[in-house]
């Protein structure tokens, strides 16, 4: 998909480069039209004034600011209360950071270790 991210240049769109970036999921499975709006109130919020580039500032209205400012939105519009930084960095960051961290832990022993992977007999007739 397209990467949104906000900094002193102002709003960007990327397909590429953001390959090595966790992916957060925030919208449930469950909730098709909003997966089906998702892309176009992006790029609406992108446009607002907020979020021209003069108004960027390092420490207060950065990349994570448009973010949780996108996310509040969305929440907002479905009646649910807006969540603090520390609200979201708590409740959806933390948890993927750590998953991504156990992983890439993991990932670094088996690359410096003699290992080799065999593939359950299910998995063989499979592929």
């Amino acid at each position: 998909g397209v990467v949104y991210n906000y900094d002193q240049e102002g709003v960007h769109r990327a397909g590429s480069g953001w390959e090595q970036c966790i992916s957060i999921p925030l919208v449930q499975p469950d909730m098709w039209e909003l997966l089906q709006q998702w892309d176009d109130l992006l790029e609406e919020f992108s446009l607002e004034e907020a979020w021209l580039p003069h108004r960027y500032e390092e420490q207060q209205h950065n990349c994570y600011t448009f973010a949780l400012a996108f996310v509040n939105r969305v929440r907002q519009g479905r009646g649910r209360e807006a969540l603090s930084k520390a609200q979201f960095t708590e409740r959806f960051l933390i948890p993927h950071t750590r998953e991504a961290s156990r992983y890439l832990t993991l990932h670094q022993e088996l690359a410096h270790r003699d290992f080799y992977i065999v593939p359950l007999p299910e998995q063989e007739q499979d592929s």
